[in-house]
């Protein structure tokens, strides 16, 4: 019954918006022939200073869309370092995004997840599950600071397994879920026009990431 209720939560989450929203959907394939390098329309940045922020595609057998890869963070940054990749050619403001990611090393911090309304390196926000710590929050970057919007604790989600990360974001109200449970819901008006989206990790983080997809929704 539980399962059930979450993939119902999940499909209600990036489920299409009421009247008047666009239909405007992306999805972002990864493809064997990018293997060792970013896939065209990427492009790597980071928060922060020091050596990091290394995105590539690698071979992933275990890749949930059967692609046999995924997009990966593949260095080991100083531990406030933010590594950043985004997806160029993107801008949304009203939203549902969703991406499957697995943590796959990292000392310093694990996991990682989805960033969007990004204006810059230093301004977007972010929602990510570190298994580390064991939990799952929501922040906001403003001007390279980061600010923690919500958080929910104690989550017993295993590293080295795939699992999906997902956001909705309309006007100012963030819903963010893990594995189709809706976990943080807050409201936060930084941010209030179109960006790009992106996937974020952090410090010496190494962590695959598939099935990305963001779709515009209305009020």
């Amino acid at each position: 019954m539980r399962n059930l209720i979450g993939l119902l939560a999940g499909s209600l989450l990036f489920g299409s918006g009421l009247v008047g929203a666009e239909s405007t959907e992306k999805t972002f394939p990864f493809a064997k022939a990018d293997i060792g390098k970013l896939p065209k329309g990427w492009k790597a940045d980071r928060t922060g200073k020091g050596d990091g922020s290394v995105w590539k595609v690698v071979a992933d057998e275990t890749a949930p869309s059967k692609s046999g890869v995924a997009l990966a963070q593949t260095a080991e940054g100083p531990g406030p370092l933010f590594n950043l990749c985004v997806a160029e050619e993107t801008s949304f403001r009203d939203l549902a995004a969703e991406v499957s990611f697995k943590s796959v090393a990292g000392s310093t911090d694990q996991g990682g997840g989805l960033m969007w309304r990004y204006r810059d390196a230093n301004n977007y926000y972010i929602a990510r599950y570190n298994p580390l710590e064991s939990n799952f929050r929501v922040y906001k970057v403003v001007d390279g600071k980061r600010v923690q919007l919500g958080s929910k604790a104690d989550l017993d989600v295993a590293d080295g397994k795939w699992h999906k990360l997902s956001i909705r974001m309309v006007g100012q109200r963030i819903e963010c879920s893990l594995n189709g449970e809706k976990h943080l819901e807050v409201e936060d008006g930084t941010f209030t026009e179109a960006g790009k989206i992106g996937l974020w990790t952090k410090a010496d983080a190494h962590t695959h990431f598939d099935e990305l997809r963001v779709k515009a929704v209305g009020k």
